[in-house]
């Protein structure tokens, strides 16, 4: 092991600014850094997110939604820039304490429900219209077997893998060995389930599809981290065969758009008001 030993102290102690590509918006504690109320736009959905994977899952499913004929999905996007610190605003840390995008409020009720995390935003739109969820009992089941897998596992593709491998200031041996071994294990996991199954809930898309693809399906095809060809991703043949057929949906081409802010200009789309704001 090539890596220099550190031992702990016996009291850990924050060094703001400590390296890494977040550095400047990490810290220990919680709570808001500024007064900014959140804005309300015309629909009752209201989401404030960015087009990371966990953003773009919420706006996959409110496509869908729509491309499903169900108009009371309409909402709209706010762009919540986090390398800027706008998740640390008064008005995002009402919506979501934890400070991580995506957040909702669905102004159809009241008072205004907020939801936070992303697998919570996706039950709560599967079950207010009673869509991209299975009906049976088992269905069900699985569907959430596989979008708490989703949740359970990304840490370790993002925080551990992606971390390590692309963002930290140095690249050390250890960590992207260890994160390298599991990640390539998760991708093992789908590809067997995906040999016989058409979604991750059999036949039906559904929103564990959703939760799952912007992180694993991107990081096969490369759009995360960059890291296929380390992972050699092109050998879990299963999974590619799924992330492209996701991929070519039309309403998944519309959701990965809305607050995105880099790529090329057609890719783009800060802020989502309006069905013909992507047209």
């Amino acid at each position: 092991m090539s890596d220099s030993s550190y031992t702990p102290p016996k009291v850990w102690t924050w060094e703001p600014g400590n390296g890494g590509r977040f550095a400047n918006i990490n810290r220990p504690i919680a709570g808001p850094t500024h007064d900014k109320p959140l804005p309300v736009g015309k629909h009752p959905l209201q989401l404030h997110s960015l087009a990371t994977p966990n953003g773009v899952k919420v706006t996959i499913m409110l496509e869908e939604l729509l491309a499903a004929g169900i108009a009371g999905a309409e909402y709209d996007a706010w762009l919540i820039n986090i390398m800027e610190g706008d998740q640390f605003g008064s008005g995002f840390v009402e919506a979501n304490p934890n400070s991580k995008i995506p957040a909702l409020m669905d102004h159809s009720v009241t008072p205004p429900q907020r939801v936070f995390e992303s697998g919570s935003i996706l039950m709560y739109l599967a079950e207010k219209f009673n869509a991209f969820i299975p009906d049976t009992p088992a269905g069900r089941t699985e569907c959430f077997n596989w979008l708490f897998w989703q949740m359970g596992s990304a840490p370790i593709l993002g925080g551990g893998f992606g971390h390590f491998y692309a963002y930290a200031p140095e690249k050390f041996e250890y960590p992207i060995n260890r994160y390298t071994m599991e990640v390539k294990r998760q991708l093992d996991v789908l590809d067997r389930h995906l040999a016989d199954n058409t979604y991750l809930c059999g036949d039906t898309y559904s929103i564990a599809d959703m939760a799952v693809w912007p992180w694993y399906g991107w990081l096969v095809q490369n759009k995360v981290y960059e890291a296929a060809e380390f992972l050699e991703a092109d050998g879990y043949t299963h999974v590619l065969r799924w992330a492209n057929a996701i991929a070519e949906r039309p309403a998944v081409k519309r959701g990965v758009k809305v607050n995105r802010t880099w790529g090329e200009p057609d890719e783009q789309l800060p802020e989502r008001h309006d069905a013909s704001d992507l047209d």
